[in-house]
């Protein structure tokens, strides 16, 4: 016995939409950097929504740190954004060489 045929199966197949197709939310003031706070700034930035020297300027950090931020979420996913996991991944990093 078979399935009834669906009506419209597009509504049924749910795309999950690409995160760098949606405009982030940016915080207007930073008190404290939390991780999903780094990771929507780099998202924003790279999906071309804000220019790296707007975000520097805006939330008073440098190019370098950005670049850090992205590299760390590129390397160990949201969590390597932690201050304290930033701290371990570094002394790893360091015993490699």
């Amino acid at each position: 016995m078979g399935y009834p045929p669906r009506e419209d199966s597009s509504a049924d197949d749910p795309v999950e939409p690409d995160p760098f197709d949606q405009i982030p939310e940016l915080p207007s003031a930073v008190g404290r950097w939390t991780v999903r706070l780094k990771a929507e700034v780099v998202r924003a930035v790279r999906g071309g929504w804000v220019p790296i020297e707007e975000v520097c300027r805006l939330y008073g950090i440098s190019a370098e740190e950005l670049v850090a931020w992205e590299r760390d979420l590129d390397r160990y996913g949201i969590p390597g954004l932690r201050t304290t996991r930033y701290q371990i991944y570094r002394n790893t990093e360091k015993q490699k060489r």
